[in-house]
Parts: C-alpha cells; sequence; structure tokens
C-alpha cells in the first residue's frame, strides 16, 4: 500500500473547502467500511505480533514499529462483529487519535475517496453496529459506513473528565459560570467529554451534532438581533463532521460580521503540526485535542482572560 496516502501538504487543501478523503476497508464480510484519511499515517501488512496477558479482549496484540510499540485492535470485534483471525497476510491501519498511535486489523483496504462533507449524512438511529458509526454515505452505489473511532477507543480505555481541583480553584473561572457555550461535534462520547468537564464550571451549554445546524443556530440568533459575543462565550468545533466540518463552519463564521468576532476552539482527535497550521489557516482562536479535561479548562481561561485585555 505504499504511496496510497497523500502528503499533508497536499490534504490541507481541502480544508475550508469542505471536503474529506476517506480510506474505505473491509473487515470480516463484503461492507465497506472508512475513516478520514487524515487521522492515517500508514497502511501495511501485519508486523510480528506479540501476544500479552491480560490484554482487553478487543486488543490482538502489540506490534513493534521502527521502535514505536503500539497496540493492535480488531476493529471487526470492537464495532460488534465477528472477530479477524491475524496472519501473516493481514493488513493493519497505523492511526493517530487524540496524541494516541494504534494499529487497527482490517480484512482488507480498498481505496481512498476524495469526497464533500455534504455527502456524508448521519448514521440512521438502529441497533447493531450503528451504534459504532458517526456517518454513512455513498461511493459508486455502495454505502459506506464511517467508524466513530472515539467510541472504539473510549471503550478499551475510559476517558477521563475530572479536573484537578487546583485548576477548579482560580478564581478566573468563576467568571465561566453561568456564561453560554456552543458544542458542536457528531461523537456522542466527545460531546459527553466535553459536558462532563465543562459541567464543573457551571456554564450553560447548547449542543449542535454537526456544523450545519450550528450554522443554522447561531443564525438563528443572530437574527433575534442579539449581540453574539455577549451571548456566548466560546465555541468548540469538531473538525470531521457530516453535511459541514468544522473548519468551513468556522470560514462561515468569520465571512458573517454577526457572528465572525466569536471565539472559536477547534477540539478535535486531529493533532499535530497539521492542525496548527489549519487554525491559522481558517481562523480558529484556538486549538485543543480531545481528552485533557485540565487543557480544555486552560482554554477557557484563556478567553476569559482576554475581557480583561483593553479594546
Amino acid at each position: 500500500m505504499a504511496g496510497i496516502l497523500d502528503t499533508v501538504d497536499q490534504r490541507t487543501q481541502l480544508v475550508g473547502e469542505n471536503r474529506l478523503e476517506i480510506l474505505m476497508f473491509r473487515l470480516a464480510g463484503r461492507q465497506l467500511f472508512a475513516i478520514n484519511v487524515f487521522k492515517v499515517q500508514e497502511v501495511l501488512q501485519l508486523p510480528k505480533l506479540t501476544l500479552m496477558p491480560q490484554r482487553h479482549p478487543f486488543v490482538c496484540g502489540v506490534v513493534n514499529l521502527r521502535g514505536q510499540t503500539l497496540p493492535v485492535i480488531d476493529l471487526s470485534q470492537a464495532i460488534g462483529m465477528r472477530p479477524l483471525v491475524p496472519g501473516p497476510n493481514s493488513t493493519i491501519i497505523v492511526t493517530e487519535y487524540n496524541r494516541s498511535v494504534q494499529a487497527f486489523l482490517v480484512g482488507g483496504v480498498d481505496r481512498i475517496v476524495n469526497m464533500n462533507w455534504e455527502a456524508i449524512l448521519p448514521p440512521p438511529t438502529s441497533a447493531g453496529r450503528q451504534h459504532y458509526l458517526t456517518a454513512i454515505s455513498k461511493v459508486d452505489d455502495q454505502l459506506v459506513e464511517i467508524i466513530d473511532v472515539e467510541k472504539v477507543l473510549a471503550e478499551i480505555v475510559p476517558y477521563n473528565a475530572k479536573v484537578s481541583r487546583d485548576k477548579l480553584e482560580d478564581p478566573v473561572l468563576e467568571r465561566a459560570r453561568g456564561r453560554e457555550v456552543l458544542l458542536v461535534d457528531d461523537s456522542n462520547v466527545a460531546l459527553s467529554q466535553l459536558r462532563d468537564t465543562l459541567g464543573q464550571l457551571g456554564v450553560k451549554m447548547h449542543i449542535a451534532s454537526d456544523g450545519l445546524k450550528a450554522l443554522n443556530m447561531l443564525k438563528a440568533w443572530a437574527d433575534t438581533g442579539v449581540n453574539m459575543t455577549d451571548k456566548l462565550l466560546m465555541i468548540f468545533t469538531d473538525a470531521e463532521m457530516p453535511e459541514m466540518d468544522g473548519y468551513r463552519l468556522t470560514t462561515e463564521i468569520r465571512n458573517d460580521p454577526r457572528l465572525r468576532g466569536l471565539y472559536v476552539v477547534l477540539h478535535t482527535s486531529l493533532s499535530g503540526s497539521f492542525n496548527d497550521s489549519m487554525v491559522k489557516k481558517v481562523g480558529c482562536d484556538n486549538f485543543l485535542s480531545k481528552f485533557q479535561p485540565d487543557k480544555l479548562v486552560d482554554v477557557v481561561r484563556q478567553r476569559l482572560m482576554l475581557d480583561e485585555v483593553p479594546a
């Protein structure tokens, strides 16, 4: 699979255009699944697998990749399908989520497809593995199911939303109590973490499951004549979402005179220098990798401190 992934420079051209690239693959069957290419480091044949005692049922073992030890997760079993049997011809997808690197065992990789987020739709509400999907789409008349990797990883290593006591005792954070924030994310796991963490500050939270819903919500408030920077302390938005991603949402906010002063934080499982450059490109005020409760509170504090800066 050498050469299947584009360079970061090429992929950044998609940002702000409401486009994405998905890597499609199969698990234990013919159904096509996908994840965002931005989170994929490489695709390769399974190296020598080392078993570990008392490992999580979804973890096949670990591999050593250029001096780094990575867990190998059976993605098929993790989303409720029959387990895959690892072998010398198996394929793994090496990914980075929330500052951690892991490999997913898959049945085989199909290809990369460039798509518009408007073609990515929320999954139907039903039982079964739909619980592990953030979106669905169609490619060449075939249904493609986009996996909620954050949920999979949270079940293997549960997230922590507890804020350190010394952070909560900061008098500056008292000014957050009663203020309103908007949370934009299609992952219930990520929204739960945000609510659990920000709830400790006493803020009032509004929720939108994608960028388009958030933009419509913001414009509806603005249409009533409310001063938006007075109403909302800040917005936390995911990068990847059906219909409209967080980059495009930020671009739309900056293009609307009524909204452009809003403080926007890109809150995403994507990490690294890629996001640093994209924050500047689309005009976000801050960037934060997910599942870091103390750093999340630090970002709120930074926003509150701006109220003390003379205009």
